[in-house]
């Protein structure tokens, strides 16, 4: 029986041009494992907390029991499960500093693709995700100023912290699915039939 995919499009809020993605993943992802993946298609770097919101819940990752949260764990909830409608969109944020907001939206519920190479896979996208810690949507509007101007204040330092080569218009679509097969590779269940001493 072949299992049930979901076509997905994240976009990051408050940015234009847009920077978005389309992928494919299981209905039966948990969603902390989802965070993963619109980690690795966005190209964050997985540095910050998360939280999925979803209608009246939000979903959050597991946190010690002094930690005074009104969140549900985001690993024991499976994607398919609270995620049905084709066209229904959650909140995805990442990093409560910068404050990133994503909008997901499932474009279809029965998603069928028979050249897909893998369950999890990234079809396209625009642009290139922001620096990690740049700002938020502000910081990171002037940092595209200044690596874009030579003449501006702050364009050797922005140039150095960033490593030099940041293009926001750059999207390697073949890197981003080759993290996904890294991740998939990484991350699948692994059963054990006996101790290793």
């Amino acid at each position: 029986m072949r299992e049930d995919l979901y076509l997905l499009k994240v976009r990051l809020l408050y940015i234009e041009p847009p920077i978005w993605r389309r992928f494919a993943v299981p209905a039966s992802t948990t969603l902390d494992r989802l965070h993963d993946v619109i980690q690795i298609v966005m190209g964050w770097m997985n540095y910050h907390l998360y939280e999925f919101l979803i209608g009246k819940n939000r979903y959050i990752e597991y946190q010690p029991l002094e930690y005074d949260d009104k969140g549900l764990e985001s690993g024991k909830y499976l994607l398919g499960d609270i995620f049905r409608r084709k066209g229904r969109t959650l909140l995805y944020r990442y990093d409560f500093g910068d404050y990133w907001e994503h909008e997901l939206v499932l474009e279809d519920n029965r998603y069928f693709n028979p050249q897909l190479r893998a369950p999890v896979e990234c079809l396209e996208g625009k642009r290139a995700c922001p620096p990690e810690d740049v700002g938020g949507v502000g910081g990171y509007g002037e940092f595209c100023e200044a690596i874009k101007n030579p003449r501006h204040l702050e364009h050797k330092r922005y140039m150095e912290w960033s490593g030099g080569d940041y293009d926001s218009e750059y999207f390697d679509l073949e890197a981003v699915n080759w993290e996904l097969i890294k991740y998939l590779r990484w991350s699948r269940d692994r059963y054990q039939d006996r101790l290793w001493y």
